[in-house]
């Protein structure tokens, strides 16, 4: 496949997707090699990757004068993952252009604290530090 590169970095690397569903519509992958998805990069990895797509989506959207733009990224095949390398697609927007990129429709009710509770609290155990601090040595 040919490469339309737009973007290189010492982290990343931005291209026109080959195969685009609108005018401008780009992929940022990083150069760190090893990862299936975000979720598993490390996070100052991540955080530097991350810093630039914000600046491939400005730039889409300003050389294709959008409206706004989608930022995409899936991890994991039951989340729509194909390719199983971190990516981001960054597709520009047109306020009647048409296209579907959506979510279901939300609930019709909001969540009650009771619901919220339990799906709180695992999420928040998940993100609790495992391991303990180590104590400072001083002097």
């Amino acid at each position: 496949l040919p490469c339309f590169k737009v973007f290189e970095s010492t982290a990343t690397l931005a291209f026109l997707d080959a195969f685009p569903v609108v005018e401008g519509h780009t992929v940022v992958i990083p150069k760190l090699k090893g990862y299936p998805d975000m979720l598993a990069m490390p996070p100052a990895k991540a955080a530097l990757f991350l810093q630039d797509v914000q600046r491939v989506a400005r730039g889409v959207q300003q050389a294709t004068g959008a409206d706004g733009v989608n930022i995409i990224q899936n991890n994991g095949e039951a989340a729509g993952q194909t390719v199983f390398h971190p990516h981001f697609h960054i597709v520009p927007r047109k306020a009647a252009d048409q296209l579907k990129v959506t979510l279901p429709d939300s609930a019709k009710e909001m969540i009650s604290a009771e619901a919220a509770a339990p799906v709180k609290a695992k999420i928040e155990e998940a993100l609790r530090i495992k391991k303990p601090l180590r104590k400072a040595k001083w002097g």
